[in-house]
């Protein structure tokens, strides 16, 4: 057991010192990034629905009370590819990321209780565009300024999570989690009749601490039906950023690009206030058989303090709030004749105001999803596949709508500790 837990310890730590493509968005370059989602790949099958659920074998990452429902211990591992078209209103293109989403273990503690502990991906940074300036010279339609703006980065989370579950079918959890991470933003100038381009580069780094509460109550209406809630709370938390930002003068040498003169060069320090952020749950089902139910996500506006965000009046935030629903179906979880009446069906619907106003613009997002759960022969363990649609932002106002699929994978492997030895 110890071995196993050193094994996996030693995976996330190698993880982390890897650096990854983890978007390809442009509405990535405000604030930190993308957010990520918080969430398991059977929680994404279902359109982002999981608050109220819980498992014996499978983890749940929305609502850290589902880990004292565990009795299996469990292995997870994932990771997903999004193709995203983007579309200016004249023009489109199609770019795509690849990238780890999450590692983490749940392992059950005297049939009551619940630890889990993992890595994953908070947001992510990652963009390329091109912004082009021609003019009528001399009869002719003449390319005069070009900007490039690129970025990369993001920030991850490390948590660790404990739950205890109640005689009377109540579970209440605890999880906190310590963020970090880099993101790098450069802009690109080049004129016509100027000799050297200009370069404006921020380089920060962003930390801190979250923690979230959780409970989830299940009561039975008959044999086999269930009605389960749930509701857990980010607590409101500061992240805090170092960077640096400098406007230069370069040349290219080989590809790399060499500084002739520095124009502009300051440290810098910023607050990310991040207010309460809290998910409500409820559905209805039968254990291990199917189970429909809604999650609703609210938060208050995100809120930027000190250097480079006192200067941008571009874009602001606002309230968010995500809408989801879907569910599941395994048409005979313990069949021994019939390997597909143990695959487990997913299938769900999400909305979200991503509380990110451009130029007096929202910035919403629609998506759909699938997923299916494969067993792996006879046992509890599963390969899981989800499959995303969705579309976000307008061309509305000189802005860009994003058309995207991402598919996800992920590994849950499942085992059984702290068993005790039987002498016949």
């Amino acid at each position: 057991m110890i071995k196993k837990i050193l094994l996996f310890t030693f995976l996330i730590i190698t993880t982390l010192s890897f650096a990854q493509k983890t978007s390809s968005s442009p509405y990535s370059f405000f604030g930190i990034g993308d957010q990520a989602q918080l969430k398991s790949v059977e929680e994404i099958g279902m359109g982002l629905m999981g608050g109220s659920l819980n498992s014996e074998y499978q983890l749940s990452l929305t609502n850290p009370a589902s880990y004292a429902s565990l009795k299996w211990t469990t292995y997870v591992f994932s990771g997903g590819n999004k193709v995203t078209t983007i579309d200016d209103g004249e023009e489109s293109q199609t770019s795509s990321a690849a990238s780890l989403t999450y590692i983490a273990m749940g392992i059950p503690i005297k049939g009551n209780q619940g630890l889990a502990f993992g890595l994953q991906l908070n947001t992510a940074v990652g963009y390329s565009l091109l912004d082009q300036t021609y003019e009528d010279i001399d009869g002719e339609n003449t390319l005069v300024e070009t900007n490039l703006l690129a970025g990369e980065g993001g920030t991850n989370r490390v948590f660790l999570g404990y739950a205890y579950q109640f005689p009377f079918n109540l579970n209440v959890g605890l999880e906190t989690a310590y963020l970090f991470g880099g993101i790098n933003n450069s802009i690109v100038n080049r004129r016509l009749g100027v000799n050297l381009p200009t370069k404006h580069k921020t380089d920060s780094y962003v930390k801190g601490f979250s923690f979230k509460l959780g409970a989830q109550y299940n009561k039975s209406i008959s044999n086999d039906l269930k009605l389960k809630f749930g509701a857990s709370a980010e607590i409101g938390h500061d992240l805090n950023e170092k960077g640096s930002e400098q406007l230069e003068t370069f040349k290219s040498i080989q590809g790399v690009d060499i500084p002739v003169n520095i124009l502009f060069s300051e440290d810098y320090t910023a607050t990310i206030k991040s207010p309460i952020k809290t998910t409500l749950s409820s559905g209805i089902g039968q254990d291990n058989k199917w189970y429909v139910g809604a999650d609703y996500t609210f938060q208050q506006a995100l809120e930027f303090d000190g250097g480079i965000y006192n200067d941008i009046t571009s874009y602001h935030y606002e309230n968010s709030s995500t809408i989801s629903f879907g569910g599941f179906y395994t048409p005979k979880f313990n069949s021994i004749s019939s390997y597909w009446n143990r695959v487990t069906y997913r299938a769900g619907a999400n909305y979200k105001k991503l509380g990110l106003v451009i130029n007096g613009t929202d910035i919403n997002e629609y998506g759909m999803s699938f997923g299916v759960s494969l067993p792996m022969g006879l046992r509890i363990s599963n390969v899981n596949l989800g499959f995303e649609l969705g579309k976000r932002g307008t061309t509305d106002n000189n802005l860009i709508e994003e058309n995207f699929y991402n598919f996800r994978l992920s590994l849950s492997l499942n085992d059984r500790w702290f068993r005790k030895q039987k002498i016949y």
